[in-house]
């Protein structure tokens, strides 16, 4: 049996969620659960529905995508957002990627690209072009840096150089032989100990400190 990943369209267009939907529902693997219009409605969906993945836009009228991700952050909810903007400024994409994004596409992303970024971001990867990447550090580094790496065990250190290399739980599971329950409280423990919100701030302070592989 193949695993269905449960998709929610959130986008002001109701064009694009048509284009969206139009293609998604003839994967094998993914199931459109439901639309929203904007981020207040996205975030009442995705409690309502729990999607795995949430196709967000960014720019939307009242709550706007970046609204929208803080808020599902403080519910700890566990969708992992894709942000899907047509906006290819960085001051639009960082945003939403501290606020929580796991990656992001364009809106005229190659279809079979997009089904494979919500595949990715639904296995744990996140999706981080390299000058995006560049400016998160950037801004991290203006606030100074966070955490206190020297707090981290041998393990935590193993298991946070694999999430820089853009591994889910599961691939650092099998590359440690450990269970992917132990694995997720090695991750817990690491954002605890380093004052991180998500696993692209873990993997950011990686890439800063040397930690990464």
């Amino acid at each position: 049996m193949v695993e269905t990943i449960k998709v929610l369209l959130v986008d002001d267009h109701q064009v694009v969620r048509r284009g969206l939907r139009t293609f998604l529902e003839v994967q094998d693997d993914i199931e459109v659960v439901g639309e929203a219009a904007d981020g207040a409605e996205g975030v009442a969906r995705t409690e309502e529905l729990r999607p795995d993945v949430v196709l967000m836009d960014v720019k939307m009228p009242g709550m706007d995508g970046v609204d929208a991700l803080r808020k599902l952050r403080e519910l700890a909810n566990p969708a992992r957002v894709l942000i899907v903007t047509s906006f290819t400024e960085q001051r639009t994409v960082v945003p939403a990627l501290r606020a929580g994004a796991a990656g992001y596409v364009y809106k005229d992303v190659d279809p079979d690209a997009l089904a494979g970024a919500i595949r990715s971001v639904h296995a744990g990867h996140i999706l981080l072009q390299p000058e995006v990447a560049g400016a998160l550090l950037s801004q991290e580094e203006a606030h100074g840096g966070q955490g206190r790496g020297g707090s981290l065990t041998e393990r935590e250190r193993e298991v946070l150089g694999l999430i820089a290399d853009g591994r889910s739980n599961r691939e650092i599971a099998r590359a440690l032989v450990l269970s992917e329950k132990t694995v997720k409280t090695h991750v817990s423990n690491i954002l605890m100990k380093l004052d991180l919100a998500d696993r692209t701030q873990a993997a950011l302070w990686a890439v800063r400190h040397g930690a990464a592989g």
